[in-house]
């Protein structure tokens, strides 16, 4: 593992490169990693970085900032919005990196982020929420990973029967009040659901579902950015998702989800995300290429 300072578009950052990957933590917002990115192309940043995007809120002018945050789910005003401008603590211990955010008084709740090599390729990304205050709290942890360029979202969505005669349904689509199933940048098939970027259409669109298997791929310039993440028993956000896809003109949201959890005060709870890039060459949203050209790489 090797570890340099660096900064991207004004943010000071911590670069850390493992089995193959390059990660930039900044260090004086977040928890926030601003860049990710492949040792064979590092130039290339997968992660969008929008210094100036925001909104005002009741604690102030919010900004995106970008790249890859945890929030707490479901999304609501003003709790999800929650200042994340404050220095963070970053410690490292081996080859475990873990980014401490400041501690959200409104929301009771501190975040971090631990970041750990894999024994092959791939790097282990774990969030954790812990209940700093003093009743329960009943939350998700969510990853969401701002993602670069006109790529798609690839989310398996396998058929397997839930009981022995086959009379219950096995797979949904959750859509938010300003998305329409008609949306040109949503394809389905029989086995996948596909979100496209596209800078031409302003209007935001979201969609979410329950993967399976397990996994999801950002797929941009001849590369997959995959999360691979385990099914947990509980319920799930929003009628039931654990990978949802946010788009409009300007950026495309790549998110997963844990179950929501009464949390008790003084515990944590976590989610945990393998991320992987892959050189896949140049695909499709076609399910015969995600077939065969994607899914060989994650069973290597």
């Amino acid at each position: 593992m090797r570890v340099e300072e660096g900064k991207l578009e004004g943010f000071n950052m911590r670069i850390v490169s493992m089995n193959n990957l390059t990660i930039g933590i900044a260090t004086d917002i977040g928890p926030r990693i601003l860049y990710l990115g492949s040792e064979n192309r590092p130039q290339e940043n997968l992660f969008g970085v929008y210094p100036e995007l925001g909104m005002d809120t009741v604690e102030g002018f919010w900004r995106v900032y970008g790249g890859h945050r945890l929030w707490s789910a479901p999304e609501a005003k003003p709790r999800s919005y929650s200042m994340d401008d404050k220095p963070v603590t970053i410690e490292i211990e081996g080859e475990v990196v873990t980014v401490y955010g400041s501690f959200e008084k409104e929301n009771s709740i501190r975040k971090e982020i631990e970041i750990r090599p894999l024994e092959k390729d791939g790097v282990q990304v774990t969030h954790r929420i812990e209940n700093v205050g003093r009743w329960p709290i009943k939350l998700g942890c969510w990853g969401l990973s701002l993602m670069d360029g006109e790529g798609f979202v690839a989310i398996p969505m396998k058929a397997s029967r839930v009981d022995s005669e086959g009379l219950l349904p096995d797979r949904h689509l959750s859509f938010w009040p300003y998305s329409s199933p008609e949306d040109k940048r949503l394809k389905l098939s029989n086995e996948y659901v596909f979100v496209l970027k596209n800078s031409k259409v302003e209007k935001p669109m979201k969609v979410g579902t329950m993967a399976n298997p397990c996994w999801a791929a950002y797929i941009v310039n001849g590369m997959a950015f995959v999360k691979e993440f385990s099914r947990v028993e509980g319920e799930y956000p929003d009628f039931g998702c654990d990978v949802e896809v946010y788009t409009n003109a300007g950026m495309l949201e790549f998110e997963t989800l844990s179950p929501l959890k009464s949390l008790d005060p003084s515990t944590s709870m976590e989610h945990t995300e393998v991320w992987k890039i892959l050189e896949t060459g140049e695909l499709e949203p076609d399910p015969e290429a995600i077939r065969t050209k994607l899914e060989p790489l994650l069973n290597k």
